[in-house]
């Protein structure tokens, strides 16, 4: 690519690509993707995002397009990758000068320079650490900020290396340059300190910045750059320096100072510094323990640390309180002994600052002082009741308050010094007996933080708390308190018993319970504001639920429930009310039936409403689930809006895809096993099939379980229909697909020819000769074996005219006699019997080998004796004494179809199970008495060969087996 002509035509192409016309920009983009692999493209880019005369957004575009190109062509061996002479052009030109005016393209161009240096720096690139620490100590106040934001971007980027040899190329780099990272950071924090008392707050800022990014630098560098940094005093004088900035710093956040914000960044990185030293050096770390300790709990749990704390600032000194505590390297091993040194003194230093009185003032602290709701909160409530439970129970923004940090760290520490922090809650408990006075807010908010502390130390208290006496005494009471203020106290308590329902609470205690639940979904004051769906689901959703103490009250409340899913408009809530709607279904199954018709016309609306909500899509796939399998047969009914549904969440040419596939699909099994009868729309959603399969995904296996449905449900409808396209897809997925893949490849052919051996025989014939060769060959895999043996079996014993034809073709491609490849086959049979666990299995290939007699084939007489060791083996198998006549008899024979009787907790039968049912009627496994089929086959052979014949024949028979298989048919 000519310079000079290509600038030209590059910029008009970019300046065309800013543009907001289609008809400029979409050429203009396919022209620049044409000259990503021209030689030269990209120095034309770099002269175009350097040149700051030009367009602000062409430059932008220039400095992506050279981004992305680093991706895709800078390495040696990519395709149309850049030559070395351009590659060390382009890495002297970004280096000339750092005087970007535009701080977005800046952070752009930095972060190009560490994607460079990434895959080049320091072999190809020597000059590159030099030249920007050159650059760092200018005098130039832009040139310097953008060499120390390059310089941070190449040390993160360096430090993120997970290789070996990476790793010590990055240690040697920041052995060699941490003296000046640590003086380049103090130099820029006193000129910060000098400016803020000097009250020069727009130098102080632009200062501040520098701190900043020399401490990314420094943290990058401290972090990672040294394998043991204890070894080191300069690392540990500069990490025991960063705390005591933390303390000068977190004095200087002035409300009203337009510093505040980055001061705030700034204080939070500090803290980051410590975190990550402890987390990648906890050994390194142990001198630092105290001190930590004394700050981050003075902070926070004494006053010295009110009105200088703020919110982040008290969730990273949690943060690090949390990780102290729990940090296994800190712990010694149960046999003292065999701790390590390091363990041993980490743990005496927690061992004494945890202190009684120290420990009693953080748990009294965190329950009285940071689990109390908010002004804030309490306002949210009121004025967004849904929005506040969203925000509660995990919504984004959630995740990053200063709550769920306090809660973990409560558990934390109550968990490893429970002993003396169970005495402190009791007694905080103890404090708040009887009801609480409804006109002092202060009580109340107290009650319900204590509470929420009982309730989230749950089993930790286990041994120390009656609940049900709590329950009965106190709680039960609490309740009934209908109050209007009250209801902090009631949401409080139902959410409290959700938490110990199954921890401790007594089955005889539920009916009461249910009685409470529905009169509290009565209530408006939490109807209105969404909590109690959120603990309804623990009473139904946990190990100790009894079926017939929910059922009296199963319509009140899946009425209500159903009325709150209406009420609500929140996607988070709505999923939550959906959630416990299916555990109920789930719970009681078909009696559910009665009372799901308003639910049924409801779901398709909000089905159509949450198209741009692909989770909460996800929820009522789960509903629609549990709502098939509680409906049966009657499901039927919702094929109108299940089988679209379906058919959308299973198509991956469909973007929801991605989202609603596993649910799908999970809806369509459930649907074929309760369907009862093929339909043609039913038939045609197998369509989206062929594409699930080549995916070969982690739902493959859920695949090939909606295949074998479709031949449960109507195998000749099913395969005449889609047999084909299915052996072809089989045959590909066989060439590459894992020995448990295969199975259940192989599995829906032995469940074609379970079910209509003929047609699934002359449907799944291109697969058959690659089963027939696995036999002759045999295959190693055990399992595979076993099916093969299955699949062989079927086909012989129902289908012998095939077996024959098959027997023929395969005889020509082995270039054997017929005989002769017939008798490799039982003989390979014989001796991989052991392969066959299933009894079923293994009673199919006895009758299969019989089905061979009575013969004259020579070859059939030679293994004759083989046929009979397998045929004993299956009679030990299948053979158990009737104890009404105490005769021996065949326990898998069926001879009618009845309907099991159930007990409550037990699944009624699916309309497959019954299918399944009726074909095992049909089954020869089922159908046929081994023992007589034994008896006539071998009278049949007698007759054919004559008394000294057959006797003969049974001389090649050991005398053991021989009389064991005389003890199974005496008496006929």
């Amino acid at each position: 690519m000519d310079m000079e002509s290509a600038s030209s035509v590059v910029l008009q192409a970019l300046t065309q690509a800013t543009s907001q016309d289609t008809a400029l920009l979409k050429p203009a983009e396919e022209q620049l993707r044409q000259w990503e692999t021209q030689p030269g493209f990209y120095s034309v880019l770099l002269n175009i995002f350097n040149n700051h005369m030009l367009d602000v957004n062409v430059r932008w575009l220039a400095v992506l397009y050279f981004k992305n190109g680093i991706d895709r062509y800078w390495r040696r061996v990519a395709p149309n990758a850049l030559s070395e002479d351009e590659k060390t052009s382009l890495r002297a030109g970004l280096i000339t000068n750092f005087n970007e005016p535009v701080n977005q393209i800046a952070t752009q161009i930095a972060v190009l320079i560490a994607k460079v240096a990434r895959l080049d720096c320091p072999r190809q690139w020597p000059e590159l650490i030099p030249i920007l620490l050159e650059s760092v100590k200018g005098q130039d106040g832009l040139q310097q900020h953008r060499a120390l934001l390059t310089f941070y971007h190449v040390t993160k980027t360096l430090a993120s290396k997970r290789l070996a040899q990476d790793k010590r190329l990055f240690q040697d780099l920041a052995s060699g340059i941490y003296s000046f990272a640590c003086s380049l950071w103090s130099h820029h924090t006193d000129c910060f300190l000098q400016q803020v008392l000097a009250v020069d707050q727009a130098h102080a800022l632009s200062s501040l910045e520098r701190t900043l990014l020399s401490l990314k630098v420094l943290r990058k560098l401290t972090v990672h750059g040294f394998q043991e940094p204890q070894q080191n005093m300069e690392v540990m004088v500069s990490v025991e320096n960063q705390e005591k900035v933390i303390l000068e710093r977190s004095r200087q956040v002035d409300p009203d100072s337009p510093c505040r914000e980055k001061l705030e960044k700034t204080i939070i990185l500090y803290t980051k510094v410590l975190l990550d030293f402890l987390e990648v050096h906890p050994c390194a770390f142990i001198p630092l323990i105290q001190r930590s300790l004394e700050f981050a709990v003075s902070y926070v749990f004494t006053a010295a640390g009110e009105g200088l704390v703020f919110e982040r600032f008290t969730v990273q000194c949690m943060n690090l309180i949390k990780t102290i505590v729990k940090n296994e390297a800190y712990k010694p091993c149960k046999n003292i002994e065999d701790s390590k040194p390091e363990s041993l003194e980490a743990h005496k230093i927690k061992t004494a600052f945890f202190t009684h009185p120290t420990l009693t003032e953080i748990g009294r602290r965190l329950v009285s002082h940071y689990f109390l709701l908010t002004k804030e909160e309490l306002a949210m409530w009121e004025e967004d009741p849904e929005g506040f439970a969203v925000e509660e129970t995990g919504g984004d923004s959630w995740k990053y308050s200063l709550r769920p940090c306090t809660e973990v760290l409560f558990l934390d520490i109550f968990h490893n010094y429970s002993q003396t922090l169970t005495p402190v809650l009791l007694e905080m408990v103890l404090n708040l007996q009887g009801p609480s006075n409804v006109e002092d807010p202060v009580q109340l908010l107290m009650k319900d933080a204590v509470y929420n502390a009982v309730g989230l130390a749950a089993y930790e208290l286990f041994d120390n708390i009656d609940f049900d006496q709590w329950f009965n005494n106190q709680l039960l009471g609490e309740l009934q308190v209908s109050h209007h203020r009250y209801k902090l106290i009631r949401r409080r308590v139902i959410w409290l018993i959700g938490q110990w329902i199954s921890v401790k609470f007594k089955s005889e205690l539920r009916p009461l319970l249910y009685e409470v639940i529905l009169n509290l979904m009565q209530d408006p004051d939490l109807v209105t504001c969404q909590f109690l769906f959120l603990n309804v689901s623990s009473p139904v959703d946990d190990f100790e639920f009894r079926t017939e103490q929910f059922l009296p009250y199963l319509e009140s409340i899946f009425s209500l429930l159903f009325q709150l899913l209406q009420q609500v408009t929140e996607c988070d809530t709505k999923m939550q009310v959906l959630h416990v709607i299916s555990c109920v279904i789930e719970r009681v199954n078909i009696q559910i039936r009665p009372y799901v018709g308003c639910l049924v016309q409801y779901l398709p609306l909000l089905w159509k409403q949450s198209e741009e909500h692909n989770m909460l899509r996800c929820a009522i796939l789960t509903t629609l689930v549990h709502l098939v399998q509680g409906l049966g047969a009657e499901s039927k009914n919702l094929y109108l809006f299940l089988l679209p549904v379906i058919q959308l969440s299973t198509d991956v040419s469909q973007p929801p895809h991605v989202y609603l596939l596993e649910d799908g699909l999970e809806l369509w099994l459930v649907t074929l096993e309760n369907s009862p009868a093929i339909t043609p729309e039913l038939l045609r959603i197998f369509q989206n099939m062929s594409a699930l399969l080549e995916m070969s995904s982690e739902n493959l296996r859920t695949c090939f379980q909606i295949v074998n449905a479709y031949i449960y449900l109507s195998a000749t409808d099913f395969l005449q229909n889609y047999a084909e396209g299915l052996c072809r897809c089989f045959c590909n997925l066989l060439k590459d697909i894992t020995n448990e893949g295969q199975v259940q490849v192989l599995k829906v052919v032995e469940v074609a020819l379970k079910v209509s051996p003929v047609l699934g025989a002359h449907m799944f014939q291109p697969l058959l000769p690659s089963v027939f060769r696995g036999i002759v060959d045999g295959e190693r895999y055990p399992v595979v074996m076993s099916t093969y043996l299955g699949i062989m079996g079927r086909v012989l014993l129902q289908n012998a005219s095939f077996f024959s034809s098959l027997l023929t073709q395969m005889a020509s491609e082995y270039n054997q006699e017929i005989g002769q490849l017939l008798g490799g086959v039982i003989e390979m049979w014989v001796d991989r019997m052991d392969n066959i666990t299933q009894p079923e299995r293994r009673k199919l290939s006895s009758l299969a080998l019989l089905s061979l007699l009575p013969s004259d084939n020579s070859v059939v007489q030679e293994k004759f004796c083989g046929i009979i060791n397998i045929c004993v083996e299956a009679l030990h198998d299948v053979m158990t004494e009737d104890s009404d006549t105490g005769t021996l008899k065949d326990c898998m024979l069926m001879s009618h179809f009845e309907e099991p009787k159930l007990t409550d907790d037990e699944e009624p039968p699916t309309e497959q199970d019954k299918r399944k049912k009726l074909l095992a009627l049909e089954d020869p496994v089922h159908s046929v008495s081994l023992q007589q089929y034994v008896y006539e086959k071998l009278k049949a052979q007698q007759a054919l060969m004559g008394d000294q014949g057959f006797g003969a024949l049974m001389e090649t028979v050991d005398t053991e087996i021989v009389r064991q298989l005389q003890e199974f048919l005496q008496g006929l």
